[in-house]
């Protein structure tokens, strides 16, 4: 038994847990979102995925840990942010459409679900995620998207000019969500679906049982299902990263996040895929799924990933440690 192990069972702790719920607060207003851990930092890459070029590529490999929303983004969120931001905010102009209450916020383009990590962060007083500056126009210049510099872009991984280095909370890259949704963590290899499974999901209307996604299949579905009634989970426990809605990953189509305007890869499938089906969910789908950031389509949506945040628990266990170290000084004086 580990030292920390033993101070947590002194301490009457069982273990730590890998969820964790954050919340944004302003007067008596306040929302949460859940998010899962996903560790295994250093993963090799899925490498047999196949774009359309027949260049054997790879995804999933990445080199630290860090967390994923369990579910999308929801239309409820997007409410309880705008009221808390104010009538003047850039979160103002951001409206989604086509869904209503616990269903995926859709209908936004790539540039607002942007604009909504950036709250996520400001509003804890933490550095915003990507330079976007509203250009009051519409169409694609809408909004104007500089690139961070070498000193603040983020390095980890890679350099990302998109992102900044202190951002915490942020759009996920093409690489953590193909982890999250695919990596199988006990076997150290990837399932084919985003259900723990290599089994074409059962196609469902909503519902969580496992091995399920919100897809059309044979249901004729014409919108999606609740964020956290989108199927089964992933090993990591994200819901909904197959079907429901298709989500905006951060990567250019290049993958090299250099151009600010250059076509953003989704993934995932949605429950208007009637020809598609399950193949787009597959981690192997090799379509092109790239569409230009100043797009919106009531199919598409998104989630959001962050950096590590220490658990209660853990802090607790430091705190614990602390203290019985000074007790033991103490003694020893």
């Amino acid at each position: 038994m580990t030292a920390v192990a033993a101070l947590g069972l002194a301490l009457g702790i069982v273990g730590i847990g890998t969820a964790q719920a954050d919340t944004w607060r302003s007067g008596p207003f306040n929302f949460t979102l859940d998010f899962v851990d996903i560790g295994d930092a250093g993963n090799a890459a899925d490498t047999a995925y196949l774009n359309n070029d027949l260049v054997l590529t790879s995804h999933g490999a990445v080199s630290y840990d860090y967390r994923m929303s369990a579910y999308e983004i929801s239309q409820n969120n997007l409410r309880a942010a705008k009221i808390m931001a104010g009538e003047n905010s850039p979160l103002s102009r951001v409206t989604g459409g086509g869904w209503t209450g616990n269903q995926p916020l859709a209908d936004v383009s790539w540039y607002e679900a942007a604009v909504f990590v950036n709250f996520l962060n400001t509003k804890k007083g933490k550095t915003p995620a990507y330079d976007l500056t509203y250009n009051n126009a519409s169409g694609p210049n809408s909004y104007i998207m500089n690139l961070w510099s070498s000193e603040q872009a983020w390095t980890k991984g890679g350099t990302n000019p998109y992102r900044n280095k202190d951002a915490f909370y942020f759009l996920p890259s093409e690489d953590e969500w193909y982890k999250a949704a695919y990596y199988n963590p006990a076997g150290s290899d990837y399932f084919l679906y985003p259900t723990g499974s290599n089994s074409i999901p059962t196609p469902v209307a909503s519902g969580t049982t496992a091995g399920t996604a919100v897809y059309d299949g044979t249901l004729s579905l014409e919108e999606p299902a609740a964020v956290d009634s989108a199927g089964g989970l992933s090993p990591y426990g994200t819901m909904g990263q197959g079907g429901n809605v298709w989500e905006w990953t951060e990567t250019s189509k290049d993958g090299l996040n250099t151009d600010p305007y250059q076509q953003r890869w989704m993934r995932g499938g949605g429950t208007e895929d009637h020809l598609g089906g399950a193949s787009y969910m597959a981690a192997s789908d090799n379509e092109e799924n790239y569409v230009p950031p100043f797009l919106k389509f009531d199919w598409l949506g998104f989630r959001v990933a962050s950096v590590p945040e220490p658990s209660t628990a853990l802090l607790v266990l430091v705190a614990g440690g602390a203290w019985l170290l000074r007790k033991r000084l103490r003694r020893s004086l």
